[in-house]
């Protein structure tokens, strides 16, 4: 929108408008601020049971030893189900060989794979798919509040959205660091649908965003999903929310990530309202 404003300097100049200072309803200069924000959770209903979301992580065997610990040591405590895919079988993790080899590039044949594998072998009675990258850190907790506010009984495919070629007919995807969250019937459509991986290193995000918008069910966008570091993203965007994932573990602390931005502190955890937070500089 600027640079469409600034029309390479020929257009109208913008002019700061300090009222326009969109502070937390908490802060002392919210009085003086013609917009504030409210900083809590979207809570529709109970949140959903911890039963009802199936985790599935995406990992190969050079991760098993410096991004599993990361989860273990952060949010895995915080899923009911979940389960481990690879190139290698781990007992120790556990790891599951889904037969897959690992690419460079994309991992859509092995989301595929994830996807038949929990229309065919999990409990039916669970709704909520989600499928994480090995450096994904993600609060199951709040997810679970986030997913009160979505009807199961619908195709829902939920996280950060992206485009690609909007402008010239392309299409919408879920970008898969920030986790990808899918209803049973939306997975039951789209494996009915025959739609595929054009290669099994496409990328799996984008070739689900095809598929999605192929068969009319449409993306919805959360911001509390986030494809980068919290580093990544102005101060200002991030004060105003109560992020549900953040993605990488290059040049940062990825426990100390978790448990400054995404671990659930006692108030939240007893009534999922309004939270204030003190973040340290990440």
């Amino acid at each position: 929108i600027a640079l469409y404003i600034w029309q390479k300097g020929e257009g109208p100049h913008l002019t700061p408008v300090p009222e326009f200072c969109t502070d937390d309803v908490s802060s002392y200069k919210a009085d003086h601020c013609a917009t504030t924000f409210s900083n809590f959770l979207p809570l529709c209903g109970e949140p959903v049971k911890k039963e009802d979301v199936f985790v599935a992580v995406k990992t190969c065997q050079k991760f098993h030893g410096d991004r599993i610990p990361v989860v273990k040591q952060t949010w895995e405590r915080e899923a009911a189900l979940i389960e481990y895919y690879s190139d290698y079988a781990d007992i120790s993790i556990p790891t599951i060989d889904l037969g897959i080899p690992n690419t460079d590039r994309g991992h859509c044949g092995k989301t595929f794979a994830i996807l038949e594998r929990f229309l065919n072998h999990s409990s039916p009675r669970t709704p909520w798919l989600v499928i994480v990258d090995d450096d994904t850190l993600i609060s199951i907790f709040r997810l679970r509040k986030l997913l009160s506010c979505y009807d199961p009984n619908e195709p829902v495919f939920l996280g950060e959205r992206y485009g690609y070629g909007l402008g010239t007919g392309g299409y919408s995807y879920i970008t898969g660091g920030g986790g990808m969250v899918f209803s049973r019937i939306a997975v039951q459509k789209l494996l009915a649908s025959k739609c595929r991986c054009y290669s099994m290193d496409a990328p799996d995000d984008m070739v689900l965003g095809m598929c999605f918008s192929g068969l009319g069910i449409p993306i919805t966008h959360s911001p509390l999903f986030h494809q980068a570091r919290p580093m990544d993203y102005p101060k200002g965007y991030l004060s105003h929310q109560i992020p549900v994932s953040f993605h990488k573990h290059w040049n940062i602390d990825p426990v100390e990530v978790y448990f400054t931005w995404l671990a659930p502190n006692p108030e939240e955890s007893l009534n999922g309202k309004e939270v204030g937070y003190n973040r340290e500089e990440l």
